[in-house]
Parts: C-alpha cells; structure tokens; sequence
C-alpha cells in the first residue's frame, strides 16, 4: 500500500477498527512490556518569552514573587530526593528564552555570571549528572545547533515536541500566535540537527488545539521522514489537550478520547516501528487501557517525588496500581532510562562518553531499567524469588508461542531463544512455570551433587581479561597481590585430604603462567595418578589446552589425547565467558576465540573426554549474544553428545576491573538470573540434560530458587572458594551434605551424591556427615566448573 492510500484508509476507517489494528502492530513491536521512566520533575524556570494560549508557562510573570529561576541548591535537593526514590530520570523543563522577555530574567542570570537561561541550564545539567545517579532529559525549547551540542555534553536525551506541523496555528487567535519558538520550521530545524548531532529525542503531536486529522497526519509523516534521515527520534507522545485555569484557551473543551486514540492509531500505522509511542496516564486517568489497546507501548515519565509541573492539575498514577492494572490484562509494567534500549546498548553513538558509566549501572541487558536491588555475589538483598505455578492471564504471545516450539523439542531460531529472555510479567510466569516442568519430565525431583575439592595450582596469568579479579601478575612496576605457584607435591597432598574427606573428584585450573608448559600440565597428572589412582580429575579450560598444546608444538587434538593417556577424566568448558566473538573482543581480546573454545571442546569429546559447558552473563553482552551462544552449545552437542551439564555463572561485579573502569554492568538483574536457567532448559534440552545452579554466586537461597526454573543439579559441595570470592561474592567458603538436603527438602527436591560423570556413587557419604571446611591462608580452592 502506497503512502497516500494509506492515509486516505486512515481517514475512513473507523477509529475502533483503526485502534485494534493499530494495537497489534504494537504487540508485534514491542511486545506486552508497557515501559514507564521513574523520574523527578526540575522546573528550571517556568518564564517563557512564548504566549501560547494552553500554557501555565506563558502566562504574564512580570510582577510574580516567585523567583526566575531554581537556585542550584534547589536543583540538587529535587535530584537527590528522586535518587534515594529510586529515579533515574531528571526531566529538566524550562521555558524558551525568558531573559528576552523578563528583564529581572535577565539580572538573575547576570548577578551570577550566567550569559543565557541555557548557560545556567547547561551548569544544573552538569550538577545533577556529576553529584548524584540521576540522568538528565532537557525540555528546553527551541536550541541552536551550537547549544544542541553543549547541551549534548550534559545530558543523555532532549525533548521537543512538534505539537503540529501547520503554519496557521502561528495567526492571530491560534494557539501559538505571539509564540516565536513554535514555528514549525524552526522547531523541524532544531529536530533535524539533534539528528545530525545523534542525539536521542523525544518529540510527539498535542491533540485537541483546533487541528484536523488531515493535519496530524502531516505532522507524522513529517516526524517518520526525520526519523528517516537519522534514526534519532526515539519517542513520540500523543498527548491531548487538557485546559489550565488562566489561560486563554481555559474554556476549550478538553481534547475527546476518540480524537487521541485515533491519534495514537494513526501513529502506529504511519511510524516506524521502532518509535516508542507515548500518552500520558495521569491526564487520562481510567484510560491507560484504551490507550495500550490503540497502539501505546509507553507511559511516559512518572514521579514518586515530584508534581507535573506542565500540567499541575493532573495527579501521576500510583506506580503499584498502575502495575496490577496492567497485570490483570495481561501486561507487564517496566521502569526504564530516560534513553530507550536500542539508544542504551549503541550508547557509544548516541550518548557521550562521560555518561556511559551512568546508564550501565542502572540498566538489565536489554537496555531497561533494573527493578531490584540483588546482584550476584551478594549476600545482603535476598532474591526476590520466582513465580510459581501457571500464568495467571492466559493470552496468546508471542513468547507462548515458543515456548510452545521449544516443548515440542525442536531446535529454537537465535532470535526466539532472545526473545524469550525479554520475558516479563505473565510471559515470566509462563517461562519459568514451562521450564521447571521441562526439567520435571527429563531430570525428575532427584537434584545430585559431587563432592569434590578445587585446585587452583597457580593464580599468575599473562593474560588480562577485563573480568577476572583472580589473576595476578608478577614484575613489572606495580607491585601485585599475592601471587602463587604451588608445586606438585602441594598440589597431590591437597588431593590426598580431599579424597581423606570423601571427594571423588579433583577440579584444576589455573592462570595461564608464563612459565608453564604441556609438559606442566602432564606433570601434575603423572602425579596424580601415581598417588590416587582411583580419583576422577577433572581439568584445564580449553585456553590451557591450547596454551600446552602451542608451548609443545603439536595440535590440541594430540595434546588432548596425550592428557587422556596421563589420567585426565574429563575438562571444565570454563574460558568460554560469551561465545561471541564481538563480546570477547572487549573482555578478553587475547583468550581463545569462538571457533577455538568450540573445536578444542569438540575435539576433547571425540578423543572419549566429556566437558560441562558453562556461560558467564551480566557484563557487556545482550540477549541475543546469550541467544547464540546457548545454541552454539546446543549444536555441538548435536554433534558429539560429549557435554555433561551447562553451569549459568553471573557475572560478579564488585572487584571485576572491567567493572572497575566503569565499562560492564553490576551483573545480570535476578529475573535474567532466573531466565538464564529457566530458557536454557527450554532451549537445550533434550541433548544437555543437566543444568546446574551456581550456590556460590547466588547463595543458599538463590540456588534454591533456580531448582524452580529449570535447574536440576546442585554442583560441587565446596571446601573452600576462592575465584568467585576474589570478584567480590560473598559465598562459598564450603556447604555440608545436611545443609544440601534441608535447603532441597525445602522446594520438594531429593539429594544425591553422584560421580562427575553423574553417575551413582558406589559408597556415598552418610547424608548428614558433614564436609569440613578446609580454610588454608593460600588461596588456593575455588568452585568448578564455577570458575569462570
């Protein structure tokens, strides 16, 4: 359908049958996530040089008592009050220009040193970006290219809105005579070199003021050919028309229900689909879903502190109402950054540099705003938890369409696998409630442990991922923390108390010594065997492998084969971190690539040696880098059936020097926690049977609550840890097997001991006998294949 048909069908069809169409194009878009951005509401100044006829702002200030401006001071308490209720968003609003028209405008700014209103502004932008977490929005007016960019600097996104496009509304008696700034020429100006510029806008239309629908249209095919330009508008409102007390047009009726639905439809149609579409709530109170189901996917900024300052009269919503409103209908409400998620993962175009820290901290892996306080590693925020059972609302998604393909056990499509981690809501539910069935069917309530001890026989390493807290260099001119290098009779004397305590397997690995060759790595299983011939070894990442095979000038596949000969049982598939090469080119640039990490696995299980597989998530990386790497496991284990189990890690952020540097996110939220189980059981199984929770990144309790989302083994019974507690986890200094069974009895699960080839343990340790804690001043102990 060409352009013009589709505007002359928006015209005749009927609104209802506009909206429902309309409606769908947003599901299909955006899915049943209605977004929201938690903000405070600056009013900077609320003087305008501008005279338009709705406006509190424009009306006539000139002998008011109310002072021109906010006081810094001011600005920053508004900021800090929204920051300890949990806001990201500063919204600073301001009028256009008001020193041209308010001589004691003027004498404010010049008692302070301040030449314009954007001068100071740009100087309270930089006072809330620099002294608290909140992120600034400006609504400031017409800006020239010039302040565009300074405000650039201090800001992550503007807003403008074109309100309509018709010159008319510029004559005498129209909403905007008088008003100089809302040209539409100038304000498509400013709109187009914001583009230029990239940065994110918001921009949108005010329904009600006297337009024609045939106006509207133009004003949005105006917006769609900017967006066409330069990819920038993120954001459009559809905002009706709501009279003030005061202004000239006080007596106008306000702007009808259907003419703003119509609107919102119309929007859909004729916008990319990827524009967010925006009403807000608090001026159609009772609405929202009328305006969801004409098209909507947004609710605009809303307030836990402050009023709106644009339109006083109009209380916000309550944000717990607010979300069980939509919950009953069978949608999810989400907080998220005043820069939308497409803008927040391609921040290094969109948004300056100085602001990148800022919206990694409080942002999940997609790009929205994180909604609670827990972070792996951390012992002080319990997990919020999993939802049991089925969905409440039974609607037909998108994401219960997969699931559906995924529980008929075929393969899912990278970009079904990524979706299903965008769940949320009753699609959470249905996610997790699907997942814990699946792990039902293929692994019962049997939930098995190994009991093994982990030897890290060197924390020296010459290779610098920008994750590891663990790895220590020697030399150089900054003096390192403790680094060590045990020698092999250490290491089989710890083995020996291991075994003395019950274990059946001995997990190695170390840092990538300088010194080390494959004969190093053949040596210590020489030993091994000598000394404890009956004991499983389970050991070197593939990175090692490569690293013994390159020192001994033979393939990985000769090398491997030659290990196998010395005793090795079977490898850990840690080193693989993300299996995506753009990802491992930011943390850690000189480790095995994709294609290496996958052929040396390969080439262990072909030469009779089993792997895990394991996934360390919640630092640089999306949903579809996750996407691709579980289907990278699950294809080659279509291929060679030679991985025992996957083991979820999530990235632990406190002492991580990529975190350090402001670089990766606080970890992944715990709904991407929970998901990560939950859509790796829907996605690998049938072929990877086993996956195992992570009780020294989440915690006695957070493990417990994996066992509900897909999770079927428990791992390693511990005595000691120290990789994960050297990133800053709080867990893993050892569990007892009466521990294991009382926290599985508490979700309806049975313990096991098993081999690490999850086979039955011939002798297992009494149930109640406990594994001591072995408490070296070395660090020597750590979780596998937990390590990352």
């Amino acid at each position: 359908m060409s352009q013009t048909d589709l505007e002359q069908e928006l015209l005749a069809v009927p609104c209802g049958d506009l909206a429902r169409r309309a409606g769908a194009i947003a599901r299909l878009a955006w899915g049943d996530t209605i977004t929201y951005s938690p903000k405070v509401f600056i009013p900077l100044t609320k003087l305008c040089r501008d005279l338009c006829g709705y406006c509190t702002f424009s009306r006539d200030h000139s002998v008011a008592r109310e002072k021109a401006y906010m006081e810094l001071e001011e600005v920053l308490a508004v900021a800090r009050a929204g920051e300890a209720a949990g806001c990201h968003e500063a919204l600073f609003t301001l009028g256009d220009k008001p020193e041209l028209r308010y001589p004691r405008a003027a004498e404010w700014l010049q008692a302070r040193g301040y030449a314009s209103t954007v001068d100071y502004l740009v100087a309270a932008c930089r006072e809330v970006a620099t002294k608290t977490s909140l992120l600034p929005h400006v609504n400031a007016g017409v800006l020239s290219r010039d302040e565009l960019a300074r405000v650039r600097e201090v800001s992550v996104s503007i807003g403008l809105m074109l309100e309509v496009k018709a010159p008319r509304f510029m004559d005498k008696g129209m909403p905007h005579y008088r008003s100089p700034d809302k040209d539409p020429q100038v304000r498509m100006r400013m709109l187009r070199e914001a583009g230029e510029l990239r940065i994110p806008v918001t921009t949108g239309l005010l329904v009600g003021i006297g337009e024609t629908r045939e106006e509207r249209i133009e004003t949005l095919r105006d917006i769609r050919r900017l967006h066409e330009e330069s990819g920038h508008l993120q954001e459009v409102i559809i905002q009706n028309f709501c009279p003030k007390a005061g202004t000239p047009m006080q007596a106008v009726a306000p702007a009808a229900l259907e003419e703003q639905l119509w609107t919102i439809a119309a929007a859909r149609h004729i916008l990319p689909a990827d524009i967010s579409i925006q009403s807000p709530p608090n001026l159609r109170p009772g609405e929202v879903q009328a305006l969801i189901a004409a098209g909507i996917n947004d609710v605009g900024g809303i307030s836990p502190v402050t009023a709106d300052h644009v339109n006083p009269e109009a209380a916000w919503p309550q944000i717990g109402a607010l979300r069980k409103q939509l919950e009953a209908a069978g949608f999810a409400l989400a907080p998220r950054l005043p820069v939308y998620p497409a803008y927040v993962r391609e921040r290094a175009q969109w948004v300056d540099a100085t602001h990148h820290r800022k919206l990694l901290m409080p942002s999940d892996a997609f790009g929205l705003a994180r909604e609670d306080r827990w972070f792996a590693g951390g012992a002080k925020v319990a997990p919020p938890g999993v939802p049991r059972g089925a969905p409440a609302v039974h609607t037909p998604t998108e994401i219960a369409y997969i699931v559906s393909v995924a529980q008929g056990g075929q393969r899912l499509t990278e970009t079904q696998v990524a979706k299903l981690f965008e769940s949320r809501g009753n699609d959470y539910t249905r996610v997790v409630h699907a997942a814990d069935a699946m792990r039902k069917a293929h692994a019962g309530d049997v939930v098995r442990h190994v009991i093994n001890r982990n030897i890290n026989y060197t924390n020296i390493c010459a290779y610098r991922c920008g994750f590891c807290a663990f790895s220590k260099r020697t030399g150089g001119n900054k003096p390192t923390e403790s680094p060590y290098d045990l020698d092999v009779a250490e290491v089989v004397e710890r083995a020996r108390e291991a075994v003395a305590r019950g274990a059946t397997e001995v997990c190695m690995q170390g840092g990538i010594h300088p010194s080390y060759d494959g004969n190093t790595y053949l040596g210590l299983l020489s030993a091994l065997r000598a000394a404890l011939p009956q004991l499983h070894v389970h050991a070197f990442s593939p990175l090692e492998v490569l690293h013994g095979a390159s020192t001994l000038g033979v393939s990985t596949a000769e090398f491997l084969q030659e290990l196998k000969r010395k005793g090795l049982g079977s490898l850990p598939g840690t080193a693989a971190e993300i299996l995506s090469d753009d990802v491992r080119a930011i943390i850690c640039p000189d480790k095995v690539t994709t294609a290496e990490w996958l052929r040396i696995v390969g080439e262990a299980h072909r030469a009779g040696l089993p792997t895990t597989s394991t996934i360390m998530f919640g630092h640089v990386e999306h949903y579809d880098h996750w996407a691709r790497h579980i289907l990278a496991l699950r294809d080659l284990q279509q291929e060679t059936g030679g991985i025992t189990e996957f083991v979820p890690l999530p990235f632990v952020h406190t002492n991580s020097p990529i975190y350090k540097r402001g670089q990766a996110r606080r970890g992944p939220t715990w709904r991407e926690t929970v998901l990560m189980y939950a859509v790796s059981r829907l996605a690998l199984s049938p072929l990877i049977p086993n996956i195992q929770t992570s009780w020294v990144k989440l915690g006695p309790q957070g493990a417990q609550q994996t066992l509900l989302a897909g999770a079927n083994d428990f791992g390693g019974v511990l005595m000691n840890e120290s990789i994960s507690r050297a990133a800053g986890a709080e867990w893993g200094q050892g569990v007892t097997a009466a521990q294991i069974e009382q926290l599985l009895a508490e979700v309806g699960r049975v313990s096991e001991q098993r081999t690490t080839l999850y086979q039955p343990v011939a002798r297992p340790l009494s149930r109640l006998a406990r594994i001591p804690v072995i408490t070296e001043n070395v660090p020597a102990l750590s979780v596998c294949p937990g390590s990352h």
